[in-house]
């Protein structure tokens, strides 16, 4: 994957793609054609290709199909080459760079993009089942029967009660799509990363988001997608789902790839 990856990556019109991707995610075919001088049928080539390499996700939003940025090959790069004592410098220069350089963003989606050497139900299963959650959420035990309208109750420890943070689920289509709502800030979020208590009393009024897992099968392995929308811009929220605070311990990124680990080796992620 790594020799797609860098291929896709050698052409400057693949590369502006990206970039203007990474500037604003989520455009159609007619709106990345539109900032490029390159006739319809080759950006659609190009986007072939970084689709191919997994570098961009496309997702259906009615009759048009959207593109977005999947971080997932980038990061797992980085986590083979950017020795593990260096990565904290270079996540440092990487923020710095996009504080002076970003310009303010709407309401975000976070879209991810894996490739797991499962099956569909096994996949499910690590979606659903407390005894897998518990492995690669760090002890958290997601509690459910998965039915539209259901609670989705949060069991932070074997001995206490499992908590209503208000998560329902929207979706649930066994062995292809998933959906629930995401659960509002709670004052251990607070305590973690020292908001007072009206820094929290003012982001609890924030909307609610919601996630969703998209479960295809790909040949011998199965392609799973998270999508988390419904964020009113770049809130604290989605910085700790996209891993940008560095006390959400990477949020679905490193949740995603410790699940992929715990079904292709039997082992999670260390937390």
């Amino acid at each position: 994957m790594d020799d797609e990856v860098f291929r896709a990556l050698a052409d400057p019109s693949r590369r502006r793609l990206l970039d203007g991707l990474n500037e604003r995610d989520g455009q159609s075919l007619r709106e990345l054609c539109a900032g490029l001088e390159m006739a319809r049928q080759s950006v659609s080539k190009h986007l072939a290709v970084l689709v191919e390499a997994n570098l961009i996700t496309t997702v259906w939003r009615g009759r048009e199909k959207l593109h977005y940025l999947n971080a997932e090959p980038i990061n797992a790069i980085a986590q083979r080459w950017i020795h593990r004592y260096d990565r904290d410098r270079v996540h440092a220069l990487a923020d710095l760079k996009t504080a002076l350089e970003q310009e303010p963003m709407g309401n975000p989606v976070f879209v991810y993009t894996t490739f797991i050497d499962t099956t569909p139900e096994r996949l499910w299963q690590a979606l659903t089942e407390p005894a897998f959650t518990r492995q690669y959420w760090g002890g958290l035990e997601l509690e459910s029967d998965w039915q539209v309208g259901s609670p989705v109750l949060l069991r932070y420890a074997p001995d206490e009660a499992a908590k209503d943070q208000g998560q329902v689920v929207l979706e649930a289509d066994p062995y292809r799509r998933l959906a629930y709502s995401w659960h509002n800030y709670q004052p251990e979020h607070a305590e973690l990363f020292g908001w007072s208590p009206e820094r929290l009393a003012e982001l609890v009024r924030e909307p609610r988001t919601r996630v969703a897992f998209d479960i295809e099968e790909a040949g011998p392995v199965v392609k799973l997608t998270v999508t988390h929308d419904g964020f009113a811009g770049e809130t604290e929220m989605y910085r700790a789902i996209s891993g940008r605070l560095e006390q959400s311990g990477g949020g679905w990124l490193h949740l995603v790839a410790s699940m992929k680990t715990l079904l292709e080796t039997g082992a999670a992620l260390p937390v």
